[in-house]
């Protein structure tokens, strides 16, 4: 029975994490759609990087705008930068590992297309430095972090959005993560579509 309790503990944290989540960064989700939809609109493209489980969100979300969400559309442009071995292995091994989604934004991003970048600690320096070639690129960024934001959190700037979520475990934070995902990928098709 300990172990059950054990497993029913994390519901309850999960939950609770998405709860606090839910009251602080709702308003700030759907800014961050909008801001995705007016970089479709204008015929712009949305890149994605993380790292490990976060570089499998940025694929699950380039899947859902690419393919669809919950509703039928036409597809959307969006890329996950993590997907590219050979582009990968090629900057890190010429490079160095903290380059390898800098250099992609670089060589794909343009004015006007946004970065959705995900580092749970907000310190991923191969995040970091992604961040700053969207900006150079002139590029709009919204950052999904957690615990106090990390370096992410100080070098986003203007019109960037910051979705902080409010926990120290990565864990809660990634199921945080996906939420948050889901609901950019609902709000986006509720801007483009309408509601049901």
């Amino acid at each position: 029975m300990e172990l059950t309790e054990r497993v029913r503990q994390h519901f309850f944290d999960s939950i609770a994490a998405k709860e606090a989540a839910m009251e602080l960064l709702s308003p700030a989700i759907a800014a961050a759609a909008e801001k995705m939809m007016q970089s479709l609109i204008m015929d712009g493209k949305l890149l994605a990087c993380g790292n490990g489980g976060s570089a499998a969100d940025s694929q699950h979300f380039a899947s859902e705008m690419v393919g669809r969400f919950e509703r039928e559309r036409p597809g959307l442009a969006a890329l996950a930068l993590s997907t590219d071995c050979s582009s990968l292995t090629a900057i890190g091994n010429d490079y160095d590992f903290d380059l390898v989604f800098s250099k992609q934004v670089h060589a794909l991003g343009r004015a006007g297309d946004l970065l959705l970048a995900i580092s749970p600690s907000g310190n991923a320096a191969n995040v970091i430095a992604a961040i700053h070639a969207a900006h150079d690129r002139q590029m709009g960024v919204v950052a999904l972090t957690g615990r106090d934001g990390g370096q992410i959190g100080e070098l986003l700037a203007g019109d960037d959005i910051h979705l902080c979520v409010p926990s120290n475990r990565t864990a809660r934070i990634q199921e945080v993560h996906i939420t948050i995902i889901h609901a950019l990928c609902d709000a986006v098709d509720y801007l483009l579509l309408g509601g049901e």
